[in-house]
Order: structure tokens, then C-alpha cells, then sequence
């Protein structure tokens, strides 16, 4: 089991901290895992068992506290009488009335409040308006390379070969048969796919949605639109409306599906108000309904890498500069990283393709092309990066 240290230190600086923590992000990327490493970091700390109450609303046997009166009651006869009990509710969001519990045990003493979910929504209704203020939150992606190699080991192209086609859910490293595999990812796909999009917002026609899913799936890291959406699958024989389709994008974008990155402009210093590019949270997804799409490495490669800088806590968007484009400009503090992001570089004309933008580009922040080329390279202040050295922070 790996330790998932980014996240994992987080916890410890926020740990006896008078605010809830709450870690989101999408079904199976590890929260539940998560929370069981900070428990036994805990215990190492000195913490007794019975300062710890830990319920999974995933698990059968806590079916009868999906009610908050009964949650709550169920939880104020555990509190430790004279120490700091820390809470753990996972998958919160299943509790009906949830966030009444949740802000009741939070104004008690002697609490330390963790919850998990599997949709962003819960963030935006009545939980943040309970507690505005008072919680911070955790985003959750699936495992990084780095993480990955370090559960799997060995050579690390092998094990990059297995990371870029099967992607980064965490148990998917486990697995070594294709059929065993495909059937694991299916069943996370459908449960996501029927409890946070379809049942959560009642969605009718769960055709169209996949149809919508598949698109979006297919088009990573190009330009889209909902109009562009509704107009392909009309063409298709698919009737919906633009509105409908920006309304399943909403609902993939809260279940944690799908990521969408804006477009900026370099030189206006602003950003753009339409055709934005959308990225999956696992590229295994991806794999799992599109098949082997041998064509299509620069993208997969893109999807990975925009994950990574927002794994590392950059908020990334799309760089428009006169009539080029920028892969990813990625903000942290204050500062940029300008990225471009291409398979291979080793032709002329596509290295002057992916350098010119970032010629361009008057400031001094740091520029890179990141590539699976097997070299590494200086031109004008240009860095150029093996994905894998990327990755791992070589």
C-alpha cells in the first residue's frame, strides 16, 4: 500500500487544527486508503484507539446511520469523555442531512472532523453554507507516476508502459490480467456513471450522457464546446440541446470525470470566455471505452502531464498568444510555468511548431517541452524533458 506523502502531510499540518478537513476527489482514487494511513500515523503519535471513530457509509454495517440524527447520536456516545477524538466519515455525502451532523460535532470540544466525498457539489450547497469558513479542502487525484512506480518497481519504462495505458487508480497497479482489469475499471466507471451523475441528478437519458462521455473521452486536450458537442451528436441522430450537454458536463465535472481547463490570453492578460479543453482523471478510463488508440499518444501524454501540475498544486490553463497556442501555463504563488507537450520532437518541423509559442512568450518564467524523446536539451533558455525524468522529478 502506498503511502500517499503529498496528501498525508497535508493531514499533519492540519491535524488538532479547529477546522474540518474534507477530502473530495473521484470514486476509488484512494481517500478511504487515505484516511487509514492518517489513522495509523495516530497511532503512532500516541493516539488510543478510542479517540478514533471511523465509519466507511459505503459498508453495509453503517447502513443504519444514513440519517443524521442517527449519526449524530451514534458519534456523541463514542467522544472521548477527557481527549480529542478524531472523526472519520467516509463518503459523507450518502448521509442524508449530512451536513447538520457534520456542523453539530464541529462546534463540540475536544473534536477533530475529517470527511470524505465523491462529489464537488457538496462544497457549493448547504455544507458550505454551514461552515463557511471553517473547512478546508483536500483534492484527491489518482496515483502519480511517481507513486506508481514506487507500489510497482522494476524498470521504470515498463512501468511507465503500464501507467500511460492503464492509468493511475490506485488498485489498477495490482492487477497484471487485461480481462480482470477491463472488468475493474468497468465496474468503477458504472458506479460513478449511476450513483454520482445519473441518480444525483436525475438524469433521464443516461444514453445521451454516455454518448456525451465518449465525446469528451475522444477530445481531450482539443478545443470544445457544448454547441460543438450537441451539434456532433445531432448529426448522429442524437436529439439534445446545447444547455443539456453543458449540464452533463457540470455533473461529470462534480463527480471528478472530467477537468476543464480555460483559455488565456498571453499578451491580453486575460481569460477567455468560450472553447475550453476538458481532461479525464484516469487515462485508463479512457482506454476502457475508446480501446487502443495508437494515434492519439500526444494526447494521452497531455491528459497526463495537465494531471500532474495539478497534482502539484498549479491551477493550469490553455496559453493563447497571437494565433498559437500554449499547452499549459500553470500558476503557483504568485509565479508561471509555460509547458509544451508533444510525443516526439526529433522531427525539425515539429520542434519549431512546439517552440515558437514559447518563444514568444516576453517574460522570464521558466519554458518547457515535455516529450518521450530519450534526451534532454537547452535551447534558448527552452528546457526540453523526458516525460518519465518529468515525472519523477529527476
Amino acid at each position: 500500500m502506498v503511502k500517499r506523502h503529498q496528501y498525508l502531510e497535508k493531514l499533519k499540518k492540519l491535524k488538532d487544527m479547529q477546522i474540518i478537513k474534507v477530502v473530495t476527489g473521484f470514486r476509488r482514487c484512494g481517500k478511504s486508503t487515505l484516511l487509514l494511513q492518517f489513522q495509523e500515523y495516530l497511532k503512532e503519535c500516541g493516539v488510543d484507539d478510542s479517540q478514533i471513530i471511523s465509519i466507511n457509509f459505503e459498508k453495509l454495517e453503517f447502513e443504519h446511520l444514513l440519517n443524521y440524527k442517527e449519526l449524530y447520536s451514534y458519534i456523541t456516545e463514542r467522544l472521548h469523555p477527557e481527549k480529542m477524538t478524531y472523526i472519520f466519515l467516509d463518503e459523507i455525502q450518502l448521509v442524508e442531512g449530512y451536513q447538520k451532523a457534520v456542523d453539530s460535532l464541529f462546534v463540540r470540544d475536544n473534536v477533530d472532523l475529517y470527511i470524505t466525498g465523491s462529489n464537488a457539489q457538496m462544497l457549493s450547497g448547504e455544507l458550505a453554507t454551514l461552515l463557511s469558513g471553517r473547512f478546508i479542502e483536500i483534492e484527491m487525484l489518482p496515483l502519480s507516476f511517481a507513486e506508481f512506480y514506487e507500489l510497482v518497481g522494476g524498470d521504470r519504462r515498463d512501468a511507465w508502459k503500464r501507467y500511460f495505458t492503464n492509468g493511475g487508480l490506485p488498485y489498477t497497479a495490482y492487477i497484471n490480467d487485461e480481462e480482470i482489469l477491463h472488468d475493474y475499471l468497468l465496474g468503477i466507471y458504472n458506479t460513478v456513471l449511476l450513483k454520482d451523475v445519473v441518480e444525483r441528478k436525475k438524469v433521464q437519458d443516461v444514453a445521451l450522457l454516455k454518448s456525451v462521455i465518449k465525446f469528451l473521452f475522444d477530445n481531450i486536450g482539443s478545443i470544445v464546446s457544448s454547441k460543438k458537442i450537441s451539434d456532433s451528436l445531432v448529426s448522429f441522430g442524437r436529439k439534445t440541446t446545447s444547455v443539456t450537454v453543458e449540464n452533463y458536463i457540470e455533473s461529470l465535472s462534480e463527480a471528478y470525470v472530467v477537468y476543464e481547463a480555460n483559455r488565456y490570453d498571453v499578451k491580453g492578460k486575460q481569460y477567455l470566455k468560450s472553447l475550453e479543453k476538458y481532461y479525464v482523471v484516469d487515462v485508463g478510463l479512457r482506454k476502457l471505452l475508446l480501446g487502443n488508440k495508437n494515434t492519439d499518444i500526444g494526447h494521452t501524454l497531455e491528459n497526463i502531464v495537465y494531471l500532474e501540475l495539478i497534482r502539484r498544486g498549479f491551477a493550469v490553463s490553455i496559453g493563447k498568444i497571437d494565433d498559437l497556442e500554449i499547452d499549459f501555463i500553470a500558476e503557483k504563488d504568485g509565479d508561471k510555468e509555460y509547458y509544451q507537450v508533444s510525443a516526439s520532437v526529433l522531427d525539425p518541423a515539429t520542434f519549431e511548431r512546439e517552440i515558437t509559442p514559447l518563444r514568444k512568450v516576453s517574460d522570464n518564467y521558466p519554458k518547457y517541452i515535455i516529450t518521450m524523446d530519450d534526451f534532454s536539451s537547452n535551447n534558448e533558455g527552452i528546457r526540453q524533458i523526458n516525460v518519465i525524468d518529468f515525472l519523477l522529478g529527476v
